[in-house]
């Protein structure tokens, strides 16, 4: 594993754990100011900038206050001199969602990139597998 590499899952561990500590300055501290995320919830085109991306959390934590896990499983970097990407699998529901659908995990992406020499996530994408049950075929 190069240093880029270990620069990088130890940024995300540590924003994983602010999450599920609800420590809002941690989770954004390693953050570029003109990040672009997707997430789970809408608004369906995303939003833009770190004013934005802040006003993503509180809600979240709201949920997460009733017990919820929010834990990496696993985690995959791909960093060059520069530029870098990230994917891990978390689980992240409430203890009832988990016992109810063990197999659930959070699919988490992250695009980062190098300012004044420190890593810093340009882009965070969240999302659930769609588990709709479309009809029977009947």
């Amino acid at each position: 594993m190069t240093d880029n590499e270990k620069q990088i899952r130890t940024l995300i561990e540590r924003w994983a754990t602010a999450v599920h500590k609800g420590d809002l300055e941690a989770v954004l501290v390693d953050h570029a100011d003109d990040i672009v995320m997707f997430d789970v919830p809408p608004p369906h085109d995303g939003v833009r900038g770190v004013d934005a991306y802040r006003e993503t959390w509180p809600p979240f934590f709201e949920w997460q206050a009733q017990g919820a896990a929010f834990e990496i499983l696993s985690l995959d970097v791909t960093a060059g001199t520069d530029v870098a990407f990230a994917h891990a699998l978390l689980r992240c529901g409430t203890p009832k969602e988990l016992t109810d659908h063990p197999e659930t995990r959070l699919r988490l992406s992250v695009g980062l990139r190098k300012e004044q020499g420190r890593w810093v996530v340009a882009h965070e994408h969240h999302s659930f597998a769609d588990t709709t049950v479309v009809g029977d075929g009947a």
